[in-house]
This record gives structure tokens, C-alpha cells and sequence, in this order.
């Protein structure tokens, strides 16, 4: 007969985020089976939301990774569940490919993928071409970009639907490492499950995770919501509140009220104010969102050629004295550890370059540009010729 205290099985259950009374009647846990996980119920985010949105960029993003892996790629779903770290590690394999690709604005918070090692192998072979290949830091690299690209789709698309511009995400990093380590978020996190076809007759799966909070702001975004605490003008919350207080009623309620006992047309703001039992001073019809709308023609930015805000030219101004390691590279090749034991003086080492071909210009190992080689007084040179897109930089990834 139990005395009320809890077991050492029930109290370990509980740290671990199992049901405790799903350990009632096997005595204390000896020799019993392991008890089922389940998902944390205590979530603050939409779980529909996330899922009808995100599923709603799934046949982009297969279109974007088909482009870069040259094959037919197909993502689907995803379904969104709550997870904690230790229900969500069960789920893993033993090895697998973190990318952290965190929000930075508009819904700041952590955002991370997680692909299974098997299925980092799969999409870095198809990048590169080549089988059996390494989980090395090219192949990182590689993972990496094909992240890059799922973002700035998932942001695109997001910006449209919640009206928010100022989403912006940090460059994915790759890494891969136990299951175990995955930096995963604190607390409850939404988990999307993706099934992810390579072509390869293989079934891969493919989880990206938000934060509790960017899950909750982008739910609320996505319903229409936004981010009234966040993006409000502070002088204009003043402003509503003084209203509110002055009417002796929120601002909604007593904005309602005003607007249905009396029509608006002819009547003055200074009327209003009166009628109110408040000044009106220093707020204006747009303020109240009664004067006529500003309509202004859309402008786009020019694609090819990213402008920086004035925040963002502030903070790359803070790192404009950091020195990086630039190469020019003429060329690369493999060769077996035989062949490469076996070299002496006079050994001729045949490069991927043709004669008169671009070299690459590298910086910190990631190559940005292409120029010919020069002769500057005694010493060499190169000259830039061509500018690197993001595509080309991808597929320059192989290995040759």
C-alpha cells in the first residue's frame, strides 16, 4: 500500500516529461516495460496555423531543392506537434545534422532543422555528385546552402501573409553531431515533420523547430494578429490608454460606442474630444484611424542588388576592420594516399583547370569570385572578373 511518497521510478518519470500515472500498477517500475512518452499539453502556440502555412510552401520548396539537387524532390507535409528536449531526442536517431538557422527579427527566437545523418548523405551526394561521400565540412557547407534557400522561401511567403517586413533569419550552420548534443530550445517547442523523397527509393524525414516563442508570435501573425506590443508606436499606446482612461472605458468599447450613437460626418475633432470628456490635442485623424488612407504605389527593391537598411549598414560597420584570410586558388585534384607517398621532385600533379580558365578567389575558404592570374612588378596578382552568385557558389561545392 503506497504512503503517498513518490517513487524514485515516478520522480524520474517526471523529470523526463512521461505521465507518472502511466507507471500506476507496475510496481514501482521493476521489471516492467518503459512507459510511452507523450508530447507537453501546456503550449501556447497554434499548432493549425503553423501547419496550414508551412504546408502551404511545401511545393516551393521541393521546386527549390529539385533545382539545386538536380533531381525530383518531393517535401511533404508537415505535421506540427509540442515537444520537450526529452520526448523530441527519442524520437532521433543516434546521429543526426543540426542547422541552426535562428530568427534574428520580425519573430525572433530559435529555428533549427534536423535531418537524419542518412539523409545529409543523400542530399550532399546529389549536390556534389559523388557516392559515399563525407559528412566533412564541404559537406556542411553544402547542407548549409539547401537550408539558406528552404528559409528565404519560408520568409517570403511569410512576410506576404502576416504583413511583417522585418523578418530576417542568421546564416544556417551545420553541424553534424549525436543526438544527444542538438542545441534544441528550452522548455516546449513546435516540431515540424516532413517527409522528405529523394528519388533514392529511400523514405528520409526532415523536423523543423521553433522556439516556444517565435511559434507563438508566428501563429499569432499568421491569424492576423502581428505583434501589437511589439510593433505599436509607444507614443500612440500612451495616447490609446490616456483615451481609455479619460472615458473610464477601454479604447475599443468607448471608440464604439462613439462611433455608433453618432454619425461622424460634420463633426469636428475638437466636438469630439468634448463629447469625450478629453482633448484631442496633438492627435490626428490618422492617429485615429478615421482620416483618409495614404495610398502609395508599391515599390520593389531591386533583386539583383540587396540594399542594406540603416541598421543593418550600422552593425556591418562594427566588423569592417576584421581582417579574413583570402586565397586564389588555380586549381585542385584527389589523388590516393599511394600516389600521394609515392611523389618526389619533378612529379607533375594534373589540376581540374584548364589553361587559361578562371581562378577562384576564396574567402575564408568559401569561394565569392573568379579573375585571371596577373603579374604586379615581380610579384602576382589577380584580377576579379566575375562576381559569384549563390547558385554557382553550390554548384562549385562538388568535389572534383
Amino acid at each position: 500500500m503506497s504512503d503517498g511518497a513518490l517513487s524514485q521510478d515516478e520522480i524520474d518519470a517526471l523529470l523526463s516529461g512521461v505521465d507518472s500515472s502511466s507507471l500506476a500498477g507496475l510496481g514501482g517500475g521493476h521489471g516492467a516495460p518503459a512507459a510511452t512518452m507523450t508530447a507537453p499539453a501546456h503550449v501556447n502556440f497554434d499548432s493549425n496555423a503553423l501547419q496550414t502555412f508551412f504546408a502551404s510552401t511545401t511545393n516551393a520548396l521541393s521546386a527549390n531543392l529539385s533545382a539545386l539537387t538536380g533531381a525530383t524532390v518531393a517535401l511533404t507535409g508537415p505535421q506540427v506537434s509540442a515537444f520537450n528536449r526529452d520526448t523530441f531526442i527519442s524520437q532521433l536517431p543516434d546521429m543526426v545534422t543540426s542547422i541552426a538557422a535562428n530568427y534574428t527579427s520580425g519573430f525572433p527566437g530559435e529555428h533549427l532543422f534536423i535531418l537524419p545523418e542518412t539523409s545529409s548523405r543523400a542530399i550532399a551526394s546529389l549536390m556534389t555528385k559523388e557516392d559515399n561521400i563525407a559528412l566533412d565540412d564541404m559537406a556542411m557547407s553544402v547542407i548549409g546552402e539547401v537550408v539558406s534557400q528552404m528559409v528565404g522561401t519560408q520568409i517570403t511567403a511569410m512576410t506576404d501573409k502576416t504583413g511583417n517586413k522585418s523578418i530576417a533569419a542568421a546564416s544556417p550552420m551545420a553541424a553534424n553531431v549525436p543526438k544527444a548534443t542538438a542545441a534544441l530550445p528550452a522548455g516546449d517547442f513546435a516540431v515540424m515533420v516532413y517527409n522528405l523523397n529523394l528519388g533514392d527509393g529511400q523514405s528520409h524525414k526532415m523536423w523543423e523547430i521553433l522556439g516556444s516563442t517565435p511559434a507563438t508570435d508566428i501563429s499569432h501573425g499568421l491569424a492576423g494578429g502581428g505583434h501589437p506590443a511589439k510593433n505599436a508606436n509607444p507614443g500612440m499606446q500612451q495616447q490609446m490608454q490616456g483615451m481609455g482612461m479619460g472615458m473610464g472605458m477601454p479604447m475599443q468599447q468607448g471608440m464604439g460606442m462613439g462611433m455608433q450613437g453618432m454619425p461622424m460626418q460634420g463633426m469636428g475633432m475638437q466636438g469630439m474630444g468634448m463629447g469625450m470628456g478629453m482633448p484631442m490635442q496633438g492627435m490626428g485623424m490618422q492617429g485615429m484611424g478615421l482620416g483618409a488612407a495614404n495610398v502609395q504605389q508599391v515599390q520593389f527593391p531591386n533583386l539583383m542588388q540587396p540594399r542594406l537598411g540603416a541598421h543593418e549598414a550600422g552593425n556591418i560597420g562594427l566588423i569592417m576592420d576584421v581582417s579574413m584570410e583570402m586565397t586564389v586558388e588555380l586549381g585542385r585534384t584527389r589523388k590516393l594516399i599511394k600516389e600521394i607517398l609515392g611523389m618526389g621532385e619533378g612529379t607533375i600533379i594534373e589540376l581540374d583547370k584548364l589553361a587559361g580558365e578562371p581562378v577562384d578567389i576564396l574567402v575564408n575558404h568559401k569561394l565569392i569570385a573568379k579573375g585571371e592570374v596577373v603579374v604586379i612588378d615581380e610579384n602576382f596578382g589577380v584580377r576579379v572578373t566575375e562576381i559569384v552568385s549563390p547558385m554557382e557558389r553550390i554548384n562549385d561545392m562538388g568535389y572534383n
